[in-house]
């Protein structure tokens, strides 16, 4: 047999293995329902803690969306983590407005910590609600999502609750990469029902954009300061409470509750997830390179493969690789319908799927070199992280 036919056949056998996963995903899928009116019995106090670090174009609708908030009492603390654009002038003038929002300057970051567990420390540190909510100030809330999220997490009888937000896409680059990118993380950490099951502590994912735990298990998991060096410090909070066996987390679906831009061009993209792939796998190369290789065989490759059979008028098999992309894209397509993506996204599954791979080889390539990689102005240099002044 040769080369081109053999991995035909494997991309042809993979992609029935994604479809066969992808329908995994289908039956343990869970949402937050918004609620229609008050909770009976009142909802305890919420803290919303928002890290904020050079977020000018985004941190006036995020605050302002918080702030109302309804059928739950809460206070809005935002962490002003040493921004040197407009956010501070922003965040003034809200504070002046609303006296339910505190804006925490914070301080200078310590030596080992990367800087959202910092943020996340300060604000955890003056908070008075009896649950905290951490979420992004890139983020939008519909203004009962808070209070539909406490109640879900409440009558669910879980310390912890995540949700997968509603994703705004706006370029093209976001319409071809973020899909895929998202539903390539979301596939290799398992279908909902396992990373749900508190009996298997190895299945744990949480999204940074949205958590929201109750005080008492954020304080006996040693909150942000136990997170202080992890640059993916979401998924290593999941890990944690899940591995502790006291508490129980749940991730969800919740593009009704929240939305969030999270990049807004090419070079955004690829520098958010060049920092997160390589330290989000613990540096475990095996599954980078598996994880590479899987990518390339749902992406590029069939159709590769379709067009070198064509030239070597070998039609059977130019069919057979051609009706592994076509399975492919309609695994993608349903998959995007299912997370409140358009559907015909799934078109540019190739490209994004593509880039991803490539992403994970640079990060990859910029960790193991000793660049390490840089965000919001910071360099982290290794898993334990080293912040330099990054000019």
């Amino acid at each position: 047999m040769e080369i081109d036919e053999a991995l035909t056949h494997a991309c042809a056998g993979l992609a029935l293995a994604y479809a066969w996963r992808a329908a995994g995903f289908a039956a343990s899928w869970i949402d937050v329902p918004l609620l229609d009116g008050p909770p009976d019995p009142p909802l305890p106090t919420l803290s919303i803690i928002v890290p904020a670090r050079n977020e000018e174009r985004s941190i006036e609708n995020c605050v302002r969306s918080l702030l109302a908030q309804k059928w739950v009492a809460f206070e809005v603390i935002v962490v002003d983590d040493r921004s040197t654009d407009a956010t501070s002038r922003i965040l003034e003038h809200l504070a002046n407005e609303d006296r339910r929002l505190r804006v925490v300057r914070g301080s200078e970051l310590p030596d080992g910590w990367v800087g959202k567990p910092w943020a996340l420390v300060q604000g955890a540190e003056v908070a008075r609600g009896r649950w905290l909510l951490f979420t992004d100030a890139d983020s939008t809330h519909v203004s009962t999502g808070a209070a539909s999220a406490l109640r879900f997490a409440r009558d669910a009888k879980v310390d912890a609750l995540s949700i997968a937000t509603h994703q705004e896409l706006g370029t093209f680059w976001e319409r071809a990469i973020l899909p895929s990118v998202l539903g390539m993380i979301l596939f290799a950490a398992g279908p909902l029902g396992d990373i749900n099951d508190p009996d298997k502590p190895e299945k744990a994912l949480a999204n940074g954009q949205y958590i929201m735990v109750s005080r008492e298990a954020y304080v006996m998991l040693g909150g942000h300061a136990a997170l202080l060096s992890e640059v993916v410090e979401d998924v290593e909070f999941a890990k944690r409470l899940k591995a502790d066996g006291r508490y129980r987390m749940i991730l969800a679906g919740g593009d009704r509750i929240a939305s969030v831009r999270m990049y807004q061009s090419l070079a955004e993209i690829w520098a958010g997830f060049t920092k997160n792939v390589f330290l989000g796998a613990k540096g475990d190369m095996r599954a980078i390179s598996l994880g590479v290789a899987f990518s390339a065989m749902i992406s590029i490759l069939p159709p590769a493969l379709a067009v070198t059979a064509l030239f070597r008028r070998r039609y059977e098999l130019a069919f057979e690789a051609l009706a592994t992309s076509v399975a492919i894209v309609a695994t993608a397509s349903w998959g995007m319908g299912r997370a409140a993506f358009p559907r015909r996204l799934a078109l540019l599954q190739p490209l994004g799927t593509a880039i991803f791979a490539a992403i994970a080889l640079n990060s990859s390539f910029h960790v193991l070199s000793g660049r390490g990689v840089e965000w919001s102005g910071r360099r982290y240099r290794a898993k334990k992280a080293r912040n330099t002044n990054a000019n």
